[in-house]
Formats: C-alpha cells, structure tokens, sequence
C-alpha cells in the first residue's frame, strides 16, 4: 500500500483572471449618480485635481486660438486627443461659477417644541412641568402618546403611592390632549379621533358614538353591523364614516422636522418640429477642461523627475479620464432615454394607458450595452416630459398579452382598472371578475387573480368595500 509523501513543492502555470481596472469601478458609480450627487462629485474632483479648471463661458474661443498656436514640439503630449471634440448635441450653456456660502445650519422646530412652547404658556407647577416633560418626551413624531401611563408613572414616580401617580399623570395628559393640534397626546387612533371630534363640539354626535362604541367594526366597513346596533341605516354609518374620514389620523406630522424632498430632472423630453427631443439637464453641472496653468508645468520637461513625475502622471490621467466620463456618461444616458421616448411615442401622445411593454434587456440589445448599464442609467433619475416628470423606471414593465397578437404593460392595465373603478356605479360595485369580463371585451387577457392583484397595488377595495348604499 503506498503512502502519500507530504512536503512544499513549487509549480507554475499560467492563469486567466478576469480583473477591472479601478477607473471602470469609478465611472459605473458616475453613471449611477443621480444629478445632484454628480455635482458634489465634481465640485469635490474639481477642489482636490489641479489639473482641472472650470470651462468659462468664452472658453470656447480661447481654446480655438490655443490649438492654432501650438509648437511642434510638444508632440509628445497631444492635447486634442485629451480634450473633447464638438459636442453633437449642439452648444451647451456652460456651467457659470457662483458664490458658494457655507450653509447655515438651521433647527427646524418640530412636534416637541411646539408643545413645550404652549406648555410654557400654562404656568404649571414644578411637579406637574415634570410630568409633562416625560409625557412630551414619549410622543411620537405622528402626535401618538407611544407608551402607557404606567411607564410614565414610572419615570416621575418619586416613591409616591402607584395610584396616586396615575392619577397625576392622567390629569397632566388631559391637559396636553387640549394643545394644538387637535388630537396630539391620544393613546391609539380611536382615542385620537375622540378627541378631534369634541374639539370640532361633535361630541353628542352621531359620529362620536360609533367611533367611541363600534370603532372596530367601523374601521372594518361593517355597516349593516353597526347600522343594526345603533338602529340606523347603512347609508348613515357610511355618512359618519366619510366625515371620519376626514379627520387627521396622524396630527403631529404636520410639525414634522423632515425637510422637503424636491426632484430634479436629470433629462428633458421636449416637442420640437413634431418630434420629441431628449436633452441632458446638465447646466447646472461644472463645466471641466485640463487647467491652462499646469499645461505649461507638464510643457517643461524638467518637472518630469522623481515625484514630481508620478504625481503629473496621475492627476493628468485622472483630470482626462474624467472628462471623458461625463461625456460617456451624457452619451450613455442620451442613447437610453431616446430608444425610450421612441417606443413609448404613444404614452406621451394619449397616456399611461397605451405605455407598452418594456425590459431593460431590450434597451441593452439595442444599445448594444450590458444590462447593468442600462439599470444604473435609469436608477434614481428622473425625466421631465410634456406629461409631468417621471422616474426612469416607470417606462418599465412587464406586459400581457392581447387578442390582436400585441402586448399592453401592465402599468397600463392597471390605468385601466382604476379608469373602470372611478366610473363603476357606487350602489354596484364592479367585482374583480366583472373587471376581467370588461377588460377581455377590449381584448386585454387577464386573470381574476392578476385584476385582484392589481386592485390591491392601487389601494383599491373590494366590490363590497366600496360598495355605497
């Protein structure tokens, strides 16, 4: 039986290893950016690169002359093939130097503040400005006490008698349960309504009644239950349960400290001529070009030593790399969103119903680009069109089949499910399959399921949710 030897041995082969350069990582992260963070990245590019400089208004002329100028004997630098050439697109408005401030940090006042400024306004007493402070602390951005009164009993109980404490902090939040706005302080969603109606001096209403006695089978649209119990009729309940609806469920949000989101397109679908026409929101974006300054240090050949060499090597290659990035990128995102107008043409002429079935799959083969490509292009971006503006992403989606052979995107079907709903008659309620029956007698095939699906991503309710007495 022979053994196994065991010892070091050296071998050598050749291997292939599939590696991507680090620029490749860097400008996929580019084209992932949406606008706004693409200018951070280039004001910070511009700040740490002293190879780039901003590209003025008049630069172009300036660089015109430049070229005519240059001696031959800087052939070892070929500056027009580090420079871009005419922009196809036509003449772009270059990117205008401002006055950046620093930002002065603002606190916004929220819920809280509100609360403790109305508070101030009360002159309570030491040990009931305690209690309120831990009752202020535990409510929720949404204005819903997020504990109970044991546990702020807890936090101001002082070793007093656990009754005696309640008691105190019950009277205390009764008292904050008066402030504005209406509703601030409740305990669950009932008690929050409770309180908007006494306030509006609804509180010997009927509506009072079925929130305070039958909340759930309110909430739940069970109207011939409530309307059996209280000796009413259905369509009452519903009256009551339309003037609920009105109320506000989450009171504090108003004094929400979230600062406003705001979009800005990163393209423009514009009508010219008869034809659509895409643009590349990109004005507001530095302008760059490779700094006339350290031209000239690159022209004397004597900084080319030692550190000076690696350090001129790298910025000079990392300033011309990305000035072709962005306009990789702009072209990039120019080829992506054309195919996309051309094969929605109809959506922007008659709406979301006529969008049509789209993949990235398919705008990768046309472009004749990698999928990812086309995922990071359309990801967080937006496009204003003579529509409104809309993410990217919304022209994609899956698509079902039709008698006549062609598909409909499901996003249009979904239009036409909600077009349907808001035209039903209320007292008879479309049902899902009757939602099927209309939808196959416009050739659209679907499945009762599929329709129910979709009734659930719109928020709508059942037939018999909606129904309206």
């Amino acid at each position: 039986m022979s053994q196994a030897k065991t010892g070091l041995f050296t071998d050598t082969s050749l291997r292939q290893r599939p590696t991507i350069n680090p620029r490749l990582y860097q400008a996929m992260d580019m084209l992932y950016m949406p606008l706004v963070e693409l200018q951070s990245h280039l004001v910070q590019e511009l700040a740490e690169n002293p190879f780039l400089e901003l590209l003025e208004a008049d630069a172009d002329d300036d660089e015109a002359g430049e070229s005519d100028d240059e001696s031959p004997e800087d052939d070892e630098i070929d500056w027009d093939e580090l420079m871009l050439g005419d922009d196809p697109e036509g003449p772009r408005t270059p990117y205008e130097p401002r006055e950046y401030l620093e930002p002065i940090v603002v606190n916004a006042r929220n819920l809280r503040d509100h609360l403790t400024d109305q508070l101030g306004l009360l002159q309570l007493g030491e040990r009931q400005q305690q209690i309120a402070e831990e009752i202020v602390g535990n409510i929720d951005d949404a204005g819903i006490l997020s504990c109970t009164l044991e546990e702020v009993a807890g936090g101001v109980g002082d070793g007093q008698s656990e009754g005696g404490v309640l008691a105190e902090v019950d009277k205390v939040l009764r008292l904050i349960q008066s402030l504005d706005p209406p509703g601030v302080g409740a305990r669950d969603l009932r008690e929050c309504l409770l309180i908007q109606l006494d306030r509006l001096e609804r509180g010997d209403s009927l509506a009072f009644r079925v929130v305070d006695r039958h909340f759930d089978a309110l909430v739940g649209r069970r109207w011939h239950e409530v309307a059996e119990l209280l000796g009413i009729s259905p369509r009452e309940v519903q009256d009551v349960a339309d003037e609920v609806a009105k109320l506000d469920p989450k009171p504090g949000r108003r004094y929400s400290d979230d600062p406003d989101e705001y979009v800005i397109p990163d393209l423009a679908v514009e009508m010219i001529g008869g034809e659509y026409v895409v643009f590349v929101n990109d004005a507001g974006l530095p302008r760059l070009r490779l700094s006339q300054s350290y031209r000239d240090v690159v022209a004397d050949r004597a900084n080319f030593v030692g550190r000076n060499k690696e350090f001129i090597a790298n910025k000079l290659n990392g300033a011309q790399w990305l000035i072709q990035a962005i306009e990789q990128r702009r072209q990039t995102m120019l080829r992506v969103v054309r195919f996309i107008v051309a094969k929605q043409a109809n959506f922007f002429e008659k709406g979301v119903q006529h969008l049509r079935p789209l993949t990235l799959r398919e705008v990768a083969d046309h472009i004749k680009m990698a999928e990812s490509t086309v995922s990071r292009v359309t990801h967080d971006k937006y496009v204003q069109t003579p529509a409104g503006v809309y993410p990217l992403r919304f022209f994609f989606s899956a698509g079902l089949p039709t008698v006549t052979g062609a598909d409909i995107s499901t996003r249009g079907v979904q239009a036409l499910v909600a077009n349907l709903v808001s035209d039903e008659d209320p007292q008879r309620p479309l049902s899902d399959q009757a939602i099927v029956n209309l939808l196959k007698s416009e050739g659209i095939k679907i499945a009762r399921r599929t329709v129910a699906k979709y009734r659930d991503q719109l928020g709508i309710l059942s037939a018999r949710m909606r129904k309206r007495f």
